[in-house]
């Protein structure tokens, strides 16, 4: 999300999205929407590709991994999606991360991989080896299943001589097994350029079980040499950073650029990561085909399947996850026993354009339009459907824009935020329905996107504070997305009286913890106090429970 009173940088000029193949480009308009494979002949229909390539192809030819002369494993590890008998491993070779090609011929290389019950890894439970393909970018994602649940583990990766950072992952508990607690963080929006990730040092260092990052991952704006707030001296960083990304070569460099800081890959080592995406791993505030810049669907749809392409190669997800082409289905549920269930949205990929041309506007009869949506029909129906079948004592929704209800005056009408579940009232009413009707007591969303901390009671009607509480939302803020921030932002006294459901708003940097239990749950809302230079002290702004049926936020 780009907020209301922010612009996108203007340090260089977004390149135009004809930078694609033109041949492409006539493929996208002569086979419609979602049938690209056909093209041939251009670099940017890898991003439509689907399966390896084929065992004799050129690209298949296999590099020796015992001929690396530099470490490979410069973006470090990662592992996803814990399950109760399997996790996902996760790696990149990139010996030369900000070239292109990784500083790797096109050619497959062996990757082995070992699972131990201890970091010196002298009780080693699984070992295999894999591939990593150059038309994946040389990343690894390794599924090591029959393993025990509830147990932590550590791994690592090998190729010739060179050995990765170990990581430390989980599996979950037995699916239907009666779990007494689970500690989770919540992260989102982590513009490099506007600061470093203390965030994740701390993180690093948290007893947590896993992190759910909300998206925002990387921004597609350009990043000039010097990094920003980093302050980098001139010429730090390749010219090939300082535009906007639109081709799959683009995100790929983007995502080596994130993951080239050590706290970032401190955290990923340290605990399993659960992710999904706002809008930034693809362009600012779009929506479905509809891009914020006004390109044609068809040519916005290329560049799409190259984001998508390069997220799926740089994130600890599962096969299921592949993309094709354009599409990736990202939505997918996850659970802690019998403690949690966690039903993880994209409110992107399916959404209604938003009404009255974006941004903060009253509402209206294009934004109360019943037949708009912002999860799509099929994923609303998963979710609900889901709740009719749970038995888990906690509901967790990880998604992307704030839920409640947010006026940003006293005075009635209020403005509110076209790019939120506010500017898509009806499909939030048919949601909070469907969890009354699937009779869902224990109620959690989990929020990013608006780089700010908030505590929200979510109401059955947000506008009669005295109506029935169905949850509760967590809104983390931002890692560095925004810059320092403040305690109290400027519009805190404004937004806190208009809002009476609203229980906490900080606009500092950082984090959230949640820890859930059998009696209650508890949020911690953790923040540092700058980002502009390294090192910054962990604060705990703000504690707050909510107990087993009975929702709402109490101070803890």
């Amino acid at each position: 999300m780009t907020p209301a009173n922010h612009q996108a940088p203007t340090s260089a000029p977004a390149r135009s999205q004809s930078s694609h193949a033109p041949e492409l480009r006539a493929a996208a308009r002569s086979l419609g929407r979602r049938r690209f494979l056909t093209v041939t002949g251009a670099a940017a229909a890898l991003a439509f590709s689907v399966n390896l390539p084929a065992a004799g192809t050129a690209s298949a030819a296999e590099l020796d991994a015992a001929r690396l002369t530099a470490d490979p494993f410069t973006l470090g590890v990662a592992s996803g999606d814990p399950q109760p008998d399997s996790v996902l491993l996760w790696t990149r070779l990139a010996p030369v991360p900000y070239q292109a090609d990784s500083g790797l011929p096109a050619k497959r290389v062996e990757v082995s991989w070992e699972l131990a019950l201890d970091e010196r890894f002298r009780r080693v439970v699984r070992r295999g080896r894999t591939t990593a393909h150059p038309e994946f970018h040389h990343t690894v994602h390794v599924e090591v299943g029959h393993l025990a649940p509830g147990h932590v583990y550590h791994y690592r990766f090998r190729a010739g001589r060179y050995v990765s950072p170990a990581g430390r992952t989980r599996t979950a508990p037995a699916q239907h097994s009666r779990v007494s607690g689970l500690t989770f963080g919540v992260v989102s929006c982590q513009k490099y350029d506007q600061g470093y990730y203390t965030a994740y040092q701390h993180l690093a260092q948290e007893d947590v079980d896993v992190v759910f990052h909300l998206g925002d991952y990387l921004y597609e704006y350009a990043v000039n040499a010097t990094g920003g707030s980093r302050a980098y001296p001139a010429g730090t960083l390749p010219a090939h950073f300082n535009h906007e990304t639109v081709t799959l070569e683009d995100y790929r460099l983007r995502y080596a650029l994130y993951k080239s800081d050590p706290d970032l890959r401190a955290a990923h080592a340290a605990h399993p990561f659960v992710v999904t995406w706002d809008d930034h791993e693809t362009e600012n505030n779009y929506a479905d085909e509809t891009p914020e810049n006004g390109v044609p669907p068809e040519e916005f749809l290329i560049r799409r399947a190259a984001a998508y392409r390069a997220y799926w190669e740089n994130m600890p997800l599962r096969r299921p996850q592949l993309p094709d082409g354009p599409d990736l289905k990202l939505y997918r549920r996850l659970h802690w026993g019998r403690l949690a269930q966690f039903d993880v949205l994209d409110t992107r990929q399916y959404r209604s354009n938003q009404a009255y041309g974006d941004g903060w506007q009253f509402p209206g009869p294009e934004s109360e339009d019943p037949g708009r949506t912002l999860t799509g029909d099929a994923q609303e129906r998963w979710l609900i459907n889901g709740w009719h079948r749970s038995n888990a004592l906690w509901n967790v929704v990880p998604q992307q824009v704030t839920f409640s209800q947010r006026y940003n005056s006293t005075s009635m009408p209020s403005k509110v935020s076209m790019d939120s579940w506010d500017g898509y009232p009806a499909s939030r009413e048919r949601v909070l329905a469907g969890a009354q009707a699937a009779g869902i007591e224990n109620l959690m969303v989990l929020t990013g996107d608006v780089h700010v901390s908030y505590g929200f009671d979510i109401k059955r009607d947000f506008d009669d504070p005295d109506s029935r509480t169905l949850g509760t939302e967590i809104v983390t803020t931002s890692v560095t997305s925004g810059g320092n921030g403040s305690e109290k932002p400027s519009n805190w006294d404004t937004l806190m009286a208009a809002n009476p459901h609203l229980k906490f708003f900080n606009g500092r940097r950082g984090y959230a913890t949640v820890s859930l239990g059998r009696e209650s749950a508890r949020a911690d809302f953790k923040t540092v106090s700058q980002v502009s230079t390294e090192g910054a002290p962990l604060t705990t702004a703000g504690s707050f429970v909510t107990e087993v049926g009975e929702p709402g936020l109490k101070p803890a």
